[in-house]
């Protein structure tokens, strides 16, 4: 199960037939532009590529009414003039006489995703569409949309497959205020929206795209709205632009907590690109590479998300980020750029796209997603297809020459294990291999991941972050030079010796578990920026399966996917086939039911963000939930 492209050329047919300055961003371009980039760097031809189908009007009927669906039907009849006179009824609103079959291809894109998506046929998507669809109301064209395309998948997804929770996740720039209204007394759907809102002076300037807009009725809660209304920038004219540390800080402290918690079946995305670098109408500062950050985090609540909308072009697995720092609270409502500022902003979004897609070629995929190194062959795995079991090993002499100072690795299965992970080691490090994982006899547990970190260091790794979970410690030979960062779970009392040395109590629950990954782990693993992560799980590390993958699978994104796991070897087969998968790319299973923060872990976590917060950039933000 791979991905799927859904598109249809017909989509680039509807254009402005006459003047009119709001409406002309709205271009044929916005899609053939993206397909050209999928192309030109290798993506379309990864993915399934389906064409889309019109959607039937009973479709269409899910959420507009019959009126409506036959008011947009006879458009197709209509003169420019009388198209013009029609427009004008709506705001921000142009007809063409091919509107009508667009708009219908556009929603049944989102149906053909998915349906894929939800029979297994594929295991996400991207859906390449025009018209838009966010802003558009049961009767009534808004903001360049005329059907909810995502509306319309979601209640496709509940009548046709049953579903009980979706998420909807709006990262448009504008507030999707038509979704929100067709759902804000649903509590079957969990509604996120950021978007600039300037206080209400910023379009769509409605009263209800405020934070105090959370839903109504049986809905209530389940609406979330977040206002942009102050900028952020390191440069001093720049009074805008929300980066890609405000959106990483959004998603980690808001989103998907709440995403967690509500345990969605299905997460569609409408994936405007306003809200990316070098947008005129958006003015904000967040690179591409985020938004493959941004889809990557959306995975880890246990269902792949399907992107509908118009999103710019997909970079596949994502890229290293550097976050910067998220937005102090209380800063000043911004200022609009000046038209010669702005111009230079787009000037250097575009070359920093352009050096984002050359480092992309310069570095491509490599040939090995995943391989694992066991010390003996093992039927209980249920390995994935494409994971490669690795049989290679480093030289004996070269193995014990870094076994040396440890007596545990004396032993003949310890120094044959450890030569396994070193050689899968160095594979990840020279570009073969993307991730892996490795086994390790339990006496030889420390020491054996002692010598992967030094052995990373001194073969390739710049940034190394290590978390080790259980009885664990830090090696006393490591230093604080900047190139290794030790975050330990298990021990008795929270601690941080050092910025570059950090310990954790084990969060007895689903909560606090949560809340010491998404407020601790993933803001200090953005910050450092690694280029390569241990994940250790020590004898009695006490995580469950479902804890275990989702650290991995969340640690996979701040290293650009590049996750070593080691595991002991009395370890189950389920916990290494789920770690296995989890690096390979598929969805962590859930959880199960959650459960408050205890108090003890809640105060543990609060003691360690203000600890580190001076050092760390992801962390100075509000306090964590």
């Amino acid at each position: 199960m791979g991905t799927a492209l859904v598109y249809h050329e017909d989509m680039t047919a509807t254009r402005l037939l006459w003047d009119d300055p709001e409406c002309e961003i709205e271009c044929p371009e916005r899609l053939t532009t993206a397909l050209e980039r999928l192309q030109q760097h290798g993506l379309k031809q990864r993915c399934l590529q389906l064409i889309a189908r019109e959607a039937s009007e009973a479709e269409l009927g899910l959420v507009h009414s019959p009126e409506y669906v036959a008011l947009l039907q006879g458009t197709q009849a209509l003169g420019t003039r009388e198209l013009q006179a029609l427009s004008k009824e709506y705001d921000a609103v142009y007809l063409h006489p091919s509107t009508f079959h667009c708009a219908r291809l556009a929603v049944g894109a989102a149906l053909q995703l998915v349906d894929a998506v939800l029979t297994g046929a594929v295991r996400n998507g991207l859906a390449l569409v025009r018209p838009p669809g966010h802003h558009s109301q049961r009767a009534t064209a808004n903001g360049f949309c005329v059907f909810n395309n995502v509306a319309i998948a979601a209640k496709h997804a509940q009548q046709k497959h049953g579903l009980r929770r979706i998420l909807i996740v709006d990262w448009d720039v504008h507030h999707g205020q038509g979704i929100q209204y067709i759902f804000e007394d649903d509590p079957s759907v969990l509604y996120f929206s950021w978007h600039r809102y300037e206080h209400g002076h910023f379009w769509p300037c409605l009263r209800e795209s405020d934070a105090d807009a959370v839903g109504r009725g049986r809905g209530l809660g389940f609406t979330v709205n977040l206002p942009w209304n102050q900028g952020c920038s390191d440069v001093p004219w720049l009074q805008v632009g929300m980066g890609n540390a405000d959106y990483v800080a959004a998603f980690l402290h808001v989103l998907l907590p709440l995403a967690f918690e509500f345990d969605p079946e299905l997460v569609l995305v409408s994936a405007g690109f306003d809200s990316a670098i070098g947008d005129p109408e958006g003015q904000m500062l967040a690179t591409p590479e985020c938004f493959a950050h941004l889809t990557h985090l959306l995975q880890c609540p246990g269902i792949p998300p399907v992107c509908a909308g118009s999103p710019g072009p997909s970079l596949g697995a994502a890229p290293v980020l550097s976050p910067g720092t998220p937005c102090p609270e209380g800063r000043p409502s911004p200022l609009p750029l000046g038209e010669p500022q702005f111009k230079a902003v787009v000037t250097q979004a575009a070359a920093a796209l352009s050096s984002l897609l050359d480092q992309l070629r310069l570095h491509p995929t490599p040939p090995v997603r995943v391989a694992v190194a066991l010390i003996a062959p093992d039927t209980g795995l249920a390995l994935p297809p494409g994971v490669l079991c690795e049989e290679g090993s480093l030289p004996q002499e070269e193995t014990q020459a870094w076994a040396r100072p440890h007596e545990a690795l004396a032993q003949d299965g310890a120094l044959t294990a450890l030569g396994k992970v070193l050689y899968l080691l160095d594979r990840i490090l020279d570009g073969q291999v993307s991730s892996g994982m490795a086994a390790t006899p339990v006496p030889a547990a420390a020491a054996t991941l002692d010598v992967a970190v030094r052995y990373g260091l001194s073969h390739g790794a710049q940034r190394l972050l290590c978390v080790a979970v259980g009885q664990l410690d830090r090696p006393p030979g490591l230093t604080d030079d900047g190139r290794n960062l030790w975050l330990n779970i298990g021990v008795e009392e929270a601690a941080a010796p050092s910025m570059f040395h950090v310990s954790v109590p084990l969060p007895v629950t689903t909560g606090g578990f949560l809340s010491c990954a998404l407020a601790l782990v993933l803001p200090l693993a953005y910050s450092f920026q690694p280029d390569l992560v241990l994940v250790a799980l020590g004898p009695a590390h006490g995580l469950r399966d479902p804890q275990a993958a989702l650290l991995a699978a969340l640690l996979r994104g701040p290293a650009g996917g590049r996750v070593f796991a080691l595991v002991d070897e009395e370890s189950t087969p389920q916990l290494a086939t789920v770690l296995a998968r989890v690096l390979n790319g598929e969805a962590p299973p859930s959880l199960g039911p959650f459960s408050m923060a205890a108090p003890e872990d809640t105060q543990a976590l609060m003691y360690l963000r203000g600890r580190l917060e001076p050092r760390w950039k992801m962390l100075q933000v509000a306090a964590p939930h």
